[in-house]
């Protein structure tokens, strides 16, 4: 268990860099500069390669402590991981683990609420396009489906 705080501070600086990413996507969302966006979905995506081989070795950890606390791996959580260290290491750990389950919430309220903006931005481009074309909302009328007439649109070839 010697390198459990090594790992666990990997864990912190990956999950503090991924919220980073997250508040930079909310900003880019705001101002609609897709070009960020997109560049800020890339980081993303190299992030969570790190956050894949971070889980093996988490995995690789709580497998290790569950053979020497005789539980199965589904059972280990960090007080135990934390009794296999010494006191001092314990205590760094335990604050680690708070400072990471915090930063994961966190990621996870932005990354939330990121999607609900993109969502609210499809769906008025999707209202714009609606309009500008000419073509209202279809549906259901009272009395059953309503189709919507089309505009009639024409391409003008010498434009």
């Amino acid at each position: 268990m010697t390198q459990l705080i090594a790992h666990l501070e990997r864990q912190v600086e990956s999950a503090r860099s991924l919220l980073g990413i997250v508040l930079a996507q909310a900003e880019a969302i705001k101002r609609q500069d897709v070009e960020t966006l997109l560049a800020r979905l890339a980081d993303v995506q190299l992030e969570m390669r790190t956050r894949e081989r971070l889980e093996r070795e988490r995995d690789e950890l709580i497998r290790s402590a569950a053979v020497s606390l005789g539980i199965r791996p589904d059972d280990v959580d960090i007080d135990g991981v934390a009794s296999l260290v010494p006191p001092g290491e314990a205590e760094k750990a335990l604050l680690l683990s708070a400072e990471l389950r915090g930063l994961l919430t966190e990621i996870q309220r932005v990354h939330t609420a990121n999607r609900v903006l993109i969502r609210q931005e499809l769906t008025f481009l999707s209202h714009l396009m609606r309009v500008l074309s000419g073509t209202p909302d279809a549906g259901y009328s009272p009395t059953g489906w309503t189709s919507a007439p089309q505009a009639a649109n024409t391409v003008d070839a010498r434009v």
